[in-house]
């Protein structure tokens, strides 16, 4: 199992040098990887930053985690332009970088712009979108989504990033997971993703995660759940240790 913090791009992270300040946390106390969301949240909230731009600062400012998006929604996207800035960040850190790639659920986020939320539509973007990102950038490219769609879809890729938790919490047991992987059906190459919760001292909830099939923890820190001092605390308290 490997541990990752992710944050949302927007709120207090709109300004991409908070980012920055976790993640250096978070490398000094022994994580694995930083992710961040992709919303485009001003058009019905808060500000908020690039993720790639706030990766690359990241990138700059740290030596090695493994960093992510959790999840880029790319029928929102250029693929080709998306390509290109993966691979910069890829450049910047390394080769440890993973595109989190899904179908994206705010609707304000196209209509806004005159693009369509058509469910159809934005399953036929997403998949020729990847095909188009796979040949210009080869590394590691994981899913976001539950629907049995999308699990088929993740098995063609990389890995899967579960959509375990949300702003009120967990809402997927393990069993729940495991089933999700079994249906899946890769195998030991293929990675896992759980969103979770977690305080240093939660090894066995984590534990039952990684038994029922998780290979990353990603914990999820917004502005609902901790202001950015009290997410600074949890970071630095280390990751949840548990006997494998």
């Amino acid at each position: 199992m490997k541990f990752a913090v992710v944050l949302t791009n927007f709120g207090t992270y709109a300004d991409p040098r908070a980012a920055v300040r976790v993640a250096q946390a978070a490398e000094a106390t022994g994580w694995d990887g930083f992710f961040v969301w992709d919303h485009l949240s001003f058009v019905w909230g808060p500000p908020s930053a690039d993720p790639w731009t706030t990766l690359a600062a990241v990138a700059a400012s740290t030596e090695g985690l493994t960093l992510g998006t959790a999840i880029t929604p790319l029928p929102r996207r250029r693929p080709q332009v998306l390509a290109q800035q993966v691979a910069t960040v890829d450049a910047l850190n390394g080769g440890r970088v993973v595109l989190g790639a899904g179908l994206g659920g705010n609707e304000k986020e196209f209509v806004q712009f005159g693009e369509g939320f058509d469910p159809h539509r934005r399953s036929r973007l997403l998949d020729d979108g990847l095909d188009l990102v796979r040949s210009l950038w080869p590394g590691p490219v994981w899913i976001g989504g539950d629907t049995g769609a999308m699990l088929r879809r993740a098995a063609r890729w990389d890995g899967w990033i579960a959509n375990s938790a949300r702003l009120e919490g967990m809402v997927m047991t393990p069993e729940q997971l495991a089933a999700k992987v079994e249906q899946i059906g890769r195998g030991k190459d293929f990675e896992v993703a759980c969103n979770g919760y977690s305080t240093a001292a939660d090894g066995e909830l984590v534990r039952a995660y990684a038994e029922a099939g998780a290979t990353w923890w990603f914990e999820t820190f917004h502005d609902a759940r901790f202001d950015i001092d009290h997410v600074l605390a949890r970071v630095e308290e280390g990751v949840p240790a548990f006997e494998e």
